[in-house]
């Protein structure tokens, strides 16, 4: 029998990928300080989320590379964060 764990917490989000209408993915700063990039969003959770996007001038990358859109603001989500190998972070939804 498999079991994952996974932690569910309060993530600042830090930037999105696509565009501000209607982000793809999210870049949230996890408690840790590290700031990483989320599972793609469905469409549902991009057109709550979008509204709140206030995008920043000028590109950023996360520590692993992914390149970002920076955002202004105190957006907070509520995210999984799986302890597996590939550490899988999933937003559940806006706080």
């Amino acid at each position: 029998m498999k079991i994952r764990h996974a932690e569910t917490v309060d993530a600042v989000v830090a930037g999105f990928t696509g565009t501000a209408r209607h982000p793809k993915a999210l870049v949230v700063r996890l408690p840790d300080g590290q700031a990483v990039l989320s599972q793609r969003l469905t469409a549902a959770l991009a057109s709550r989320i979008g509204p709140h996007l206030v995008p920043q001038s000028g590109p950023a990358s996360t520590t692993s590379g992914d390149s970002y859109i920076p955002v202004d603001g105190d957006v907070v989500v509520e995210v999984v964060v799986g302890t597996t190998r590939s550490g899988v972070v999933a937003v559940l939804r806006l706080r």
